[in-house]
């Protein structure tokens, strides 16, 4: 009985080391994804530009993580002019906002 319990501990433990290293190779996998994310983004944006998206990423990440997805897309393919500046930000973020927050109007009718 003692033979088999050290077994099914060993194969415990075993499992439980398995699973940190592949949480740990994760971790490391999305920290080199998003220092080279960061990296992309220093040669995009000028310094005020990434400044006024760190911020919005403060206030509203997903926001934040979604320009910065397209951002670099639009600058791979070249559909946008680099660098970007705080301005062209500001614009963009302005067009975005629109586009999400249309304004619903509701008309009542009376007869």
């Amino acid at each position: 009985m003692g033979y088999e319990y050290d077994e099914e501990l060993e194969l415990l433990k075993r499992k439980k080391l398995l699973e940190l290293q592949r949480r740990l190779e994760e971790e490391q996998k999305r920290r080199q994804l998003e220092l080279q994310k960061e990296a992309l983004l220093r040669r995009i944006l000028t310094p005020e530009a990434r400044a006024r998206l760190s911020n919005l990423k403060l206030v509203r990440p997903e926001l934040a993580r979604i320009i910065e997805d397209q951002l670099i897309a639009l600058a791979q393919t070249g559909r946008i002019r680099i660098p970007i500046t705080d301005h062209e930000l500001k614009r963009l973020l302005l067009q975005i906002y629109e586009q999400t927050h249309r304004e619903t109007r509701i008309r009542i009718r009376e007869k």
